[in-house]
């Protein structure tokens, strides 16, 4: 199928940007490029680096990004990886950084990618094809206590060790397969009364992506290199789907704008840490009510900013 994803908080983040028309720009989570065809459509005499670790996403944005000729490069790459790929292409700075971390809507509706809980397809899961683990993998090689883990620290579920028991029970008659599989599975270890409101698979879906594709991990690990990437006044837009990540960028953000350790009481600083920026966005910027009409998918997106001081 086609590559579709539905650009959430598209205008307030291209917005948030300040794009100038000779500034180079990083999209860290490519997608379909809808983030990336707004930016580029500023720009003039710069350039902009797509970088996504699908292979469909790299495709589907190099067609969409055609009539930019030149001004843009697309690298299949993990965003945790983008400082050093851009020194590969001799940049060392950038104006500008996007990461819309949410699942792609070609990735939930592509059912064979196995990301959905809606279609009957092999657990997969995997955002980079290129990798070894999947969730086919989580499922049936880890132990109870860390899928127990995942499932209630990931997907935040109340029945995660019933779950989890379940899932192990399960496996000792043969492996789990598809996702239908896990969807009985899922469906039998939650009371029917409790099941009311929504999919019951829905978190377990999600902490079981999470783990396959160490969501958390790279996002965690990567924002202050991410950071120390901008040059002086530059901005990174970061849009978060669950609180889980938005507290990440939320903490990281708070960080780098007051990172001194002294205690509250000491009359100066002595720790020496120095300011990198200042937080844009002291409250998320929200989806318009028109934009969730249009895409109920957006409803729990959050978009935070912060900007790059003129020095550390």
């Amino acid at each position: 199928m086609d590559f579709k994803h539905y650009s959430v908080l598209l205008e307030e983040t291209v917005e948030q940007l300040h794009v100038k028309p000779d500034g180079i720009y990083a999209d860290g989570t490519l997608g379909g490029g809808g983030h990336a065809f707004a930016v580029c459509s500023r720009l003039d005499g710069g350039h902009f680096y797509g970088i996504d670790q699908d292979d469909a996403a790299i495709a589907a944005a190099g067609e969409r990004l055609a009539p930019f000729g030149d001004r843009v490069t697309l690298l299949r790459n993990n965003y945790c990886n983008m400082k050093a790929a851009l020194a590969e292409k001799g940049v060392t700075a950038v104006d500008g950084i996007v990461l819309d971390l949410g699942v792609s809507s070609y990735q939930l509706d592509t059912g064979e990618r196995g990301f959905s809980y809606r279609f009957d397809a092999p657990l997969d899961m995997r955002m980079d094809r290129r990798q070894a683990l999947t969730a086919r993998d989580i499922v049936n090689g880890y132990s109870e206590g860390e899928l127990y883990r995942i499932i209630r620290d990931y997907g935040e579920e109340r029945f995660a060790a019933n779950i989890a028991g379940h899932i192990v029970r399960a496996r000792q008659d043969k492996p789990v397969e598809t996702t239908f599989e896990l969807n009985e599975i899922i469906k039998g270890a939650i009371p029917a009364k409790m099941r009311r409101n929504g999919h019951p698979s829905k978190q377990t879906f999600q902490a079981i992506r999470i783990e396959c594709n160490k969501e958390l991990e790279v996002l965690r690990q990567s924002l202050d290199e991410l950071i120390g990437l901008l040059a002086p006044e530059g901005r990174i837009c970061v849009i978060t789907f669950h609180s889980l990540e938005d507290r990440i960028v939320k903490t990281c953000f708070k960080r780098n704008e007051d990172p001194c350790t002294c205690p509250p009481g000491f009359p100066v600083c002595v720790c020496g840490k120095k300011s990198r920026g200042r937080v844009i966005t002291k409250k998320p910027i929200l989806p318009s009510t028109e934009e969730i009409e249009q895409n109920s998918r957006s409803k729990s997106a959050k978009l935070r900013v912060f900007e790059r001081g003129q020095e550390d």
